[in-house]
C-alpha cells in the first residue's frame, strides 16, 4: 500500500505519467492548487506552510522509495519535485508583505512565476545543473527545483527593488 501511495505521490496522482511535458503539467498543478486555495478558498497561509512542509519533508522518503530500484535516479514521472520547486516562489509571493493580494494580479504573478521557474528548471544554470549532475537521489532530484524556486523569488525581489526605485 505505501508502495502505491508513493508512486501516486510523487507522480502527483498521475500528472507525472503524462507523455509530454510532464514536469511542465506538475507546475502548472501547483499554480492552478495554491491560486485555489489562497484565493478562492481563502486558506490560512499558516495551514498552507504547514502542508508544504509536510510533501518536502516527505518527498525525499517517497523519492528515495520510488527510484531505489531504478537505473534512471531522476525519472521524467517524478513530478513532486516541480510542484515543491513551484510552490516555493508562489508561497513567498503570497505571505510578502502582509497585504492580501488582488485577484488580477495575483493571476499575472502566478504566471510570471511560472514562467520564471519553468525557464530555471530546464535552463537549469549554476548551481542547479551542479546538484542535478553530482546528487543522484532525493536531495538532488528535490533541491534543482528549490534552487530554480529561489531564483524565481530572487528575480522577484529584484523587480520589486527595480520597481520601487526606478519607476
Amino acid at each position: 500500500m505505501i508502495k502505491k501511495f508513493n508512486l501516486l505521490f510523487v507522480t502527483l496522482f498521475g500528472i507525472g505519467k503524462i507523455k509530454y511535458a510532464p514536469g511542465t503539467f506538475g507546475s502548472l498543478f501547483a499554480i492552478i492548487l495554491l491560486f485555489d486555495l489562497f484565493h478562492l478558498l481563502k486558506i490560512s497561509p499558516n495551514l498552507i506552510f504547514v502542508v508544504l512542509v509536510v510533501i518536502f519533508l516527505y518527498s525525499f522518503f517517497a523519492i528515495n522509495s520510488f527510484i531505489k530500484n531504478n537505473t534512471n535516479k531522476d525519472p521524467n514521472e517524478v513530478v513532486i519535485d516541480e510542484f515543491i520547486g513551484q510552490s516555493l516562489p508562489i508561497y513567498l509571493y503570497e505571505v510578502s508583505h502582509g497585504t492580501e493580494k488582488e485577484f488580477n494580479d495575483a493571476i499575472i504573478f502566478y504566471i510570471i512565476i511560472f514562467i520564471l521557474f519553468r525557464f530555471f528548471d530546464i535552463l537549469k544554470p549554476f548551481p542547479i545543473n551542479l546538484i542535478d549532475k553530482k546528487y543522484k537521489n532525493s536531495i538532488g532530484v528535490v533541491f534543482d527545483d528549490v534552487i530554480a524556486g529561489i531564483y524565481v523569488v530572487l528575480i522577484l525581489i529584484l523587480f520589486m527593488i527595480f520597481k520601487t526605485y526606478f519607476l
